[in-house]
């Protein structure tokens, strides 16, 4: 502020004053605050966790995953604020370095083939991954696991006896951090090299008649068969949500909860 020579007082100076605290304020609470969840995805090229990724992203968290092949091949713009490890699961020391500072992690690995193949990539590789982030102080542990199809079971037994071992383990080592998502089918567009599976034709009305159906699923023998598909955006949302939201509940997640969760806004 100044004084003119008829003893007047000037505002010029003020008005700058005034404009510059409030362009300093303006731009404080434009600027974002720094991610505090670091979050590492575990196959975060697949399917399922390209999906995890791209909600996580979008939520403002930081984002990296780790996978035998390293970046993925998905060209949208959310990959490039994801940070890609190359690593392999059943050599657990590569997985440290990606661990650094994280407080949550998501697990998609699992895979088919032979019943000793089955148990070392959904059970082996993810035991060794559950132990190694509770070493390194990781929070919560969300896994992508699989709803129980009776028959089914017993047909793939190396896959199921993988993924419910991984189970047991993340029960145990993280006993208030753990959760455990089992989804049944899971549809959405799947792209498999140049190659785009539009799997929801088939999944979409069937989740829309199932979801109602849960008394069906308790039929012996046929019950399984009722177990409504899920979409795998829902997945990823409540995947995203368990793993950062420390009031979600640890423990199993079934499918119709999976469904129930996703319609719930996030806080």
């Amino acid at each position: 502020m100044a004084i003119s020579n008829n003893g007047r007082l000037l505002s010029t100076d003020s008005n700058v004053v005034d404009q510059t605290l409030r362009s300093n304020s303006t731009e404080a609470l434009d600027a974002k605050p720094p991610p505090t969840e670091k979050l590492l995805v575990l196959g975060g090229n697949g399917f399922v966790g390209s999906h995890i990724c791209r909600e996580a992203v979008q939520q403002g968290l930081a984002v990296s995953s780790l996978s035998r092949s390293g970046r993925s091949s998905l060209q949208d713009s959310w990959a490039n604020d994801v940070v890609w490890h190359q690593g392999d699961l059943l050599s657990p020391d590569s997985l440290k370095p990606a661990l650094s500072e994280v407080t949550s992690v998501i697990s998609c690995v699992g895979g088919f083939g032979s019943n000793s193949h089955m148990y070392k990539i959904n059970g082996t590789a993810n035991i060794n991954a559950i132990q190694a982030a509770s070493e390194q102080g990781v929070k919560r542990f969300v896994y992508i696991s699989a709803a129980d199809f009776g028959l089914v079971n017993y047909l793939l037994r190396g896959y199921y006896d993988g993924k419910r071992a991984t189970e047991a383990e993340l029960t145990n080592k993280f006993p208030d951090g753990g959760i455990i998502l089992r989804p049944g089918f899971i549809h959405g567009m799947r792209q498999v090299g140049s190659i785009k599976l539009p799997l929801s034709i088939i999944g979409a009305p069937l989740e829309m008649v199932l979801k109602h159906a849960k008394p069906l699923t308790l039929i012996p023998l046929i019950g399984p068969l009722f177990i409504p598909p899920v979409k795998v955006s829902s997945v990823a949302k409540v995947a995203v949500r368990a793993a950062i939201d420390p009031l979600f509940p640890t423990g199993i997640v079934d499918v119709f909860q999976i469904l129930q969760h996703s319609q719930q806004k996030s806080a």
